[in-house]
C-alpha cells in the first residue's frame, strides 16, 4: 500500500527510532517497503537500514527513491519522527476515500511546544511527516532537491493520527 522514503544524513539513531513506529504497519500490510535514501552519512546509517530490512540508496537523491518506489503511495518522514498508534488505520482511511490528495500528520498533543514557541519557531515543512501520490512527488522532486523541497508549500488535508516530530538537528 505505502513506500515509505526516508531521507539520512548521520542519521543512525534517529533512523532506529522511525524503524520501530513503522513496524506496525509492516506487520499488518500498510508499509509495503521503506527506502531510506542517504545524502553521505559516516556513520553506521546504512548498517541500520540494511539491518531492519529496508532498501538504502546512497546516490540520486530523493527523486531516485521516488522513481524507485514501488507503491503508487509514499510516506516520507523525517529520520527520528514517531508515527503514534493508529496511524495506518488513517492512512487506510484517507487512501480509500479516493480524495487522492497529500496530507500530513497532526502533531503529538503531548510533545506540543507552548502557544508562543509555536508563534516564533518555524516548523520544518516535513516535521509533520507526507502521504503523498507518487505520481504527485515525482511531479514535485526535482534532480537534487531534499526532500523538504517536496513538502514546501504544498496544500495538504490534515489525518486525526499524530506524529511525534524529530528533534531538530
Amino acid at each position: 500500500m505505502l513506500s515509505v522514503l526516508i531521507e539520512t544524513a548521520n542519521d543512525e539513531e534517529r533512523l532506529a527510532r522511525t524503524l520501530g513506529s513503522l513496524v506496525a504497519g509492516a506487520v499488518d500490510g500498510t508499509v509495503r517497503e521503506v527506502i531510506v535514501c542517504d545524502r553521505g552519512s559516516s556513520d553506521q546509517t546504512r548498517y541500520v537500514a540494511e539491518h531492519a530490512g529496508c532498501r538504502f540508496i546512497g546516490e540520486g537523491g530523493i527523486a531516485a527513491a521516488i522513481r524507485e518506489a514501488k507503491s503508487d503511495w509514499l510516506l516520507l518522514v523525517e529520520p527520528g519522527a514517531r508515527l503514534l498508534d493508529g496511524w495506518t488505520d488513517e492512512v487506510a482511511a484517507h487512501l480509500s476515500r479516493g480524495l487522492g490528495g497529500p496530507a500530513r500528520f497532526s502533531p503529538s498533543r503531548k510533545d506540543r511546544l507552548p502557544f508562543l514557541s509555536r508563534v516564533f519557531t518555524t516548523r520544518r515543512a516535513l516535521a509533520d511527516g507526507l502521504v503523498i501520490a507518487k505520481r504527485q512527488a515525482l511531479a514535485l522532486a526535482k534532480g537534487g532537491d531534499a526532500a523538504e523541497a517536496i513538502v514546501r508549500g504544498l496544500s495538504t488535508r490534515r489525518l486525526v493520527a499524530e506524529i511525534v516530530a524529530a528533534e531538530p538537528r
